[in-house]
């Protein structure tokens, strides 16, 4: 396979037929393309299209998202998921803030809060034309099939040797880098898809092995799968009826939910119970809520406090008009939504 001809399709595919209709393929500012970078890991174009444009109403700059409360940011990250992307997205923002912009090339990027090497990678090759290639789990499963990589993916080794091939294959020419860039990840996106990938409509079927092998749809090879857990937990929805005050606690820094807002979570319905004390409780709708590696159920039960109830959890009463300005989780935002437009 000629490295050249595979880039020069790749490109030209793009400018015919690829996507370009999405907010961030507009500019090459770095903040606007990093911003888009991280809110698309593990998360779809049509979810984050709301999100980035909320963000960059917001903070329209990368000064303005660095001199934001982190609560703030937590606020209208909200929804999005995989919190530890908006912690490092805040601290990123104040490094680069602080050292009066971003770098030029990857190296540099990479060493910022939060910017792995393929997110340097996006940014250095749209913003700046540095020849090299991303290599996100679109681009690793084009490339795999295209040269019918055998190796195991799960291994650091493996993604290595595949990464070094990635760089070989991108064009000379730093003009092409945007439109090779974004090529890989729209045929990645939207024909070598993980099931069912449309090899008719692709436009580098005749130079793919795994196509002229037949086994496109046994690479890439990863062995290695995710075990699910399963978690139960206990919501204490505890409000004042004078002015609906909800009484919230802020998640430790680290683990699920950091640094968002929540109801008092207990592990049991026992420890529930002794902290609403004398208060009667009301079950309310219980939550299923998948995240990538845990599926948990919920079981919300609301009290009205009153003085005479045991002591309360820590934590601090938060206004409903105050609601929107705290970060809080995705099963949350449904409750409240629940309980606000009735049963």
């Amino acid at each position: 396979m000629s490295e050249a001809d595979f880039a020069l399709r790749l490109v030209a595919w793009q400018r015919q037929h690829g996507r370009h209709d999405l907010p961030w393929q507009r500019t090459r500012d770095p903040y606007r393309v990093w911003l888009s970078e991280v809110m698309l890991q593990q998360t779809q174009v049509s979810t984050v299209r709301g999100y980035y444009a909320r963000f960059l109403e917001r903070f329209p700059t990368v000064n303005d998202l660095a001199a934001a409360p982190l609560d703030e940011v937590l606020a209208l990250w909200a929804g999005l998921g995989y919190y530890s992307r908006a912690r490092n997205l805040h601290a990123c923002a104040q490094a680069v803030s602080a050292r009066g912009g971003f770098p030029c090339d990857a190296r540099a990027l990479a060493e910022l809060p939060g910017i792995g090497p393929s997110t340097a990678r996006a940014i250095a090759a749209f913003c700046f034309g540095e020849r090299l290639s991303i290599f996100d789990g679109n681009v690793q499963r084009v490339l795999a099939r295209l040269l019918a990589f055998d190796q195991d993916l799960s291994g650091a080794r493996a993604v290595k040797v595949l990464w070094t091939r990635a760089d070989a294959l991108v064009p000379a020419q730093a003009e092409a880098m945007p439109a090779y860039t974004q090529g890989l990840m729209d045929l990645g996106a939207t024909v070598c898809t993980p099931r069912s990938p449309n090899c008719a409509a692709c436009p580098v079927q005749s130079l793919c092995a795994a196509h002229a092998q037949g086994r496109v749809g046994a690479l890439p090879r990863k062995t290695k799968t995710l075990k699910r857990r399963q978690r139960e937990s206990w919501w204490l929805w505890l409000h004042r009826e004078a002015d609906g005050a909800l009484w919230l606690q802020q998640r430790p820094a680290r683990g699920i939910w950091a640094g968002l807002w929540t109801l008092p979570l207990f592990d049991d319905e026992a420890a529930l119970r002794a902290a609403a004390g004398a208060a009667a409780l009301e079950a309310l709708p219980q939550i299923q809520h998948a995240l990538t590696h845990l599926d948990w159920l919920l079981h919300p039960r609301r009290a009205v406090w009153n003085r005479a109830a045991a002591p309360l959890p820590e934590g601090r009463w938060v206004q409903p008009a105050d609601w929107p300005a705290h970060g809080m989780p995705a099963p949350l935002q449904k409750l409240l939504g629940w309980v606000h437009a009735g049963p």
